[in-house]
């Protein structure tokens, strides 16, 4: 007995991680005579893409999160263990986790993605993300507790530096981030820091290509552009971060902009596990698969998602990551499970695009959809509203998630404003903005990265 898994007679898939992807194939397996097994380090299923209301005050963490029992409570055939897998066993087919053993007959692996920081170890080490709930939770916690320093310090430049905010990579997060800093700059921050002057707050946008939202259409591209300027949001094209260190964020060996907050949307690699062959994990931690989702090589493990590189002919470098992708991959795959007990042939995976979008701010919005269609503003910022509330797992969490969009839009507020959990970095100096016991060291020995033609950019 596994983990005190039921033994049974039916074939056991394991599905790790309960993200998009993970999320709909266990659901997509409820009527085949299997025992489905989900294992995830956390015991809820979080909404990615509004991580970033949380961490600027507009939603609480329990609004884009939804706990993985309740959304399968009635499931007979599955069954959740709460736990980190350190490694897979192919041979045997067994994963070793943190509380024991797990057999299986078929592995899926959804384990999604994880932050990219490109090789810059100063920047690792201090700037914020947006992966997870936590995150989100810190990085609020941290961007208020600089307003209270800056209310404290009768140095100009250092207040300066604890409001600047500079977010690097310019894709949805990242201008969806930097958009609500700016309506937080405008509508909320003069109310709660009346002692400071933050007409003076600055919020920077770096990017290593030549437009925001890379991947969507031009006209989007521009779209975007044109509000974050609207806002107040400078931005910096063409332009890659290069390190992090004494409070200042350097784009170019002499160049810098000082900040104390600083946020990392630049960039994700696949979340690959150990102990899978290493022809089959790419330089940016996917895992190969072939087009019925099939890792490379492997005659019972499977990819869907971000982990999954799949490369076609249509996509020379795999399919982007996202959730739509991430979801119609695990819609084929529970098709073809149940197409694999009949004994038939599996189909291979067909993406169909049905769009994509991102939103800067208030009434602010760029969509593009198939056919050529592309359209923004008060129109394209209901279409999202719509898409994300609709696409949240819960009734509460879509009833609680509108309550509160209704109630900021007319009162122009965030309400949670809160620092609950005090964020602060073991050993680490406030003021020079690095790891005090490695500021030495690692300002001693940088020398600067020089990309490869093959290595992602920086940004995007």
């Amino acid at each position: 007995m596994d983990t005190n898994l039921p033994q049974t007679t039916q074939p056991r898939i394991v599905i790790i991680g309960c993200g998009f992807a993970g999320l709909r194939l266990a659901k997509d397996l409820e009527d085949l005579p299997v025992q489905v097994v989900v294992i995830d380090r956390n015991n809820y299923h979080n909404f990615q893409p509004l991580l970033y209301q949380v961490a600027t005050g507009a939603l609480e963490a329990d609004s884009i999160a939804y706990p993985i029992r309740k959304i399968f409570a009635g499931q007979t055939n599955f069954f959740f263990r709460m736990a980190d897998v350190e490694r897979v066993d192919t041979a045997r087919n067994a994963l070793e986790t943190n509380i024991g053993e797990i057999h299986y007959d078929h592995l899926v692996l959804a384990t999604g993605s994880l932050t990219n920081f490109f090789g810059l170890d100063s920047i690792e080490q201090n700037a914020m993300q947006i992966k997870s709930v936590p995150n989100a939770l810190n990085l609020r916690s941290y961007l208020f507790q600089n307003f209270e320093k800056a209310i404290l310090t009768e140095d100009p430049a250092q207040r300066q530096a604890l409001m600047n905010v500079v977010v690097v990579g310019g894709g949805p997060t990242g201008v969806e981030i930097c958009g609500s800093l700016a309506e937080m700059r405008k509508d909320v921050l003069p109310k709660d820091y009346p002692e400071l002057d933050l007409k003076k707050m600055e919020i920077y946008l770096i990017e290593a290509g030549a437009e925001v939202l890379g991947p969507m259409s031009k006209e989007s591209q521009v779209q975007a552009k044109h509000y974050l300027e609207e806002m107040g949001i400078h931005l910096r094209l063409n332009t890659h971060a290069q390190r992090y260190e004494n409070g200042r964020i350097y784009y170019s060996d002499t160049e810098f902009i000082r900040t104390q907050n600083l946020i990392w949307a630049a960039g994700v690699n696949g979340a690959a596990l150990d102990g899978l062959p290493e022809n089959v994990v790419a330089r940016n931690k996917r895992v190969g698969v072939d087009t019925q989702n099939r890792v490379l090589g492997l005659r019972n493990v499977y990819a869907i998602g971000d982990v999954a590189n799949m490369e076609t002919t249509e996509m020379p470098r795999g399919y982007p990551m996202l959730a739509p992708v991430a979801i119609q991959q695990a819609e084929q795959l529970a098709a073809n499970l149940e197409r694999l007990l009949r004994g038939e042939e599996l189909q291979p995976f067909k993406y169909t695009n049905k769009g994509s979008m991102a939103i800067v701010g208030r009434n602010r919005a760029v969509v593009d959809l198939p056919g050529d269609l592309h359209f923004g503003g008060f129109m394209g910022w209901l279409t999202w509203l719509f898409v994300h509330l609709m696409t949240l797992v819960g009734f509460r969490n879509k009833i609680i998630t509108f309550i509160s969009w209704g109630i900021s839009y007319f009162s122009s507020d965030k309400a949670l404003r809160l620092i609950i959990r005090p964020f602060k970095r073991h050993d680490f100096d406030e003021v020079s903005g690095v790891r005090a016991a490695e500021h030495k060291a690692a300002t001693a020995s940088y020398t600067p990265p020089v990309p490869s033609p093959e290595a992602p950019v920086v940004g995007g």
